[in-house]
C-alpha cells in the first residue's frame, strides 16, 4: 500500500458560509475552525493545507452564555510596562464584534505557521450582507 498525501487545492479552495446568530461563541469556533483546517475531508492530512475560505455572519449577534458578558475580560499586552489593557466582552462587543469570533478561532487553531494561512482564510462580518456571493458558498448549520 502507498500512503499518498492530498494536493493543496490552491484557486479551487471551496467556500463556507456560517450564520453565527444566537450560536455560542465556542460551538461556533469549533465549527470554523474545522472547516478552516479541513478536517471535515475524508483525504484530511495535518501537514497539507486543504481547508475552506470561512464567511461568517452577525458576529455581532453571537451568544455569550452565562455571566461572561461582563465577566469575561479580553487582554492586550504591547509589551512596555504598563502596557496590558484589560477589556470586558461587553466593551468588545460595542467596539469590535468580530473580535468575539476571531479570538475564539484563533484560540481553537494548531499553534504553528499554517494556522497563519487558515487564519488568513477567515473572513468575518458583523450583519447580514458579505461581498462573497460570486464564490458561491455552501450554507453550513451551526447547532
Amino acid at each position: 500500500m502507498k500512503t499518498t498525501l492530498p494536493k493543496n487545492p490552491g484557486v479551487e479552495r471551496g467556500w463556507s458560509i456560517v450564520d453565527v446568530k444566537d450560536v455560542p461563541v465556542g460551538r461556533a469556533a469549533v465549527i470554523i475552525a474545522r472547516l478552516l483546517r479541513g478536517k471535515y475531508r475524508a483525504d484530511f492530512s495535518p501537514q497539507v493545507d486543504i481547508g475552506d475560505f470561512v464567511v461568517v455572519l452577525n458576529a455581532g449577534a453571537v451568544k455569550l452564555t452565562g455571566k461572561k458578558e461582563e465577566q469575561k475580560i479580553y487582554q492586550n499586552f504591547s509589551g512596555f510596562r504598563d502596557g496590558l489593557k484589560l477589556t470586558k466582552a461587553a466593551d468588545v462587543r460595542k467596539k469590535h464584534p468580530d473580535r468575539l469570533i476571531r479570538d475564539a478561532v484563533k484560540g481553537m487553531l494548531p499553534k504553528n505557521t499554517l494556522a497563519r494561512t487558515y487564519y488568513k482564510r477567515l473572513k468575518v462580518y458583523e450583519g447580514e450582507e458579505h461581498p462573497h456571493g460570486m464564490h458561491n458558498p455552501r450554507s453550513v448549520a451551526v447547532k
